[in-house]
């Protein structure tokens, strides 16, 4: 049976909280074993205590206003950091556990992560992680993540952005290709060329191709067939002779290394581009993503 909240146990962040991760008061008060009337009251009463509205109610959704979404990304590390607290007193061991959910780039799961999980898990029987694959990185709060692990150049926000590595942009094809279409040998030879294009999810056409030798930049237009919008595709492409690709080195080492890509104009390849892993205040870090970003860090260095 539901039951009214008592105003000594029930929390008004916790109400909060619950309803952001369950996504209606419903769905919350089903959570704390509370009535959809009492969850809305709590809510309320918050939003009189600190002087704003914080959630924006339809009839048949809610959502976070501008100054709720603030207020709650201040907040939610402080309320894991309770939690933490709270199994460390329960458990004085303080051992990593629980379920980590990770938001990662594409392909970051299945070349830099998932290969090299076998071990970190094996160290921390009592831990679970959970990767899922995004275009974008989107909210982490309001999505449930802990930790977020993604290339590019991280762009505003309250979350911490901890640079892990730079890996080279490097322009390749199969030997068979370039057995029948001859090798570039100036960046404008690209021209004449087919290639295999990364499609950019912010424009919805293919990443720009660019050659780097020291200061000196020159784009050029990589003409092409096939468009795809992630790195698996694009090397099997690239691998069967489609075409010359641009990708970032990290993911072809095993293949020039064995000879079945080749590394064209390399003394154009002084582009870099950075992996980052991103989370919630390092004061209020759980045990768990802290273990996770000694993880990450440690795995990159190698």
């Amino acid at each position: 049976m539901a039951r009214e909240p008592d105003r000594h146990a029930l929390d008004g962040l916790g109400i909060l909280r619950a309803v952001v991760q369950a996504g209606s008061f419903v769905g919350a008060g089903e959570a704390l074993g509370l009535t959809q009337p009492a969850v809305s009251r709590a809510v309320a009463r918050l939003e009189a205590r600190i002087g704003v509205r914080v959630f924006r109610r339809t009839a048949r959704s809610i959502s976070l206003t501008d100054e709720g979404r603030r207020f709650y990304e201040s907040v939610e590390p402080h309320l894991r950091a309770i939690e933490e607290a709270t199994l460390v007193a329960r458990d004085s061991s303080a051992k990593v556990s629980g379920h980590l959910r990770v938001n990662v780039g594409p392909s970051i799961g299945q070349f830099v992560l998932t290969p090299r999980l076998q071990p970190f898990l094996a160290q921390h029987p009592g831990l679970s992680i959970e990767l899922a694959v995004r275009d974008r990185m989107g909210d982490l709060v309001r999505e449930g993540f802990d930790v977020a692990v993604r290339f590019g150049y991280p762009e505003p926000s309250a979350l911490k952005a901890r640079l892990l590595m730079r890996t080279r942009v490097i322009t390749c094809a199969s030997p068979e290709y370039l057995a029948r279409h001859g090798e570039p040998r100036r960046p404008s030879d690209i021209a004449k060329h087919q290639c295999v294009l990364m499609r950019d999810p912010s424009t919805g056409s293919h990443f720009a191709w660019e050659f780097v030798r020291g200061e000196k930049v020159i784009p050029v237009n990589a003409p092409g067939q096939l468009m795809v919008n992630d790195i698996g595709p694009m090397l099997a492409a690239c691998l069967a002779g489609q075409g010359i690709a641009q990708v970032l080195e990290l993911y072809t080492r095993e293949f020039l290394a064995d000879g079945r890509l080749v590394q064209v104009l390399p003394e154009w390849a002084d582009e870099t581009y950075p992996l980052y892993v991103y989370h919630h205040s390092a004061q209020l870090m759980s045990a768990k993503v802290r273990a996770f970003l000694d993880f990450v860090v440690a795995l990159t260095r190698e």
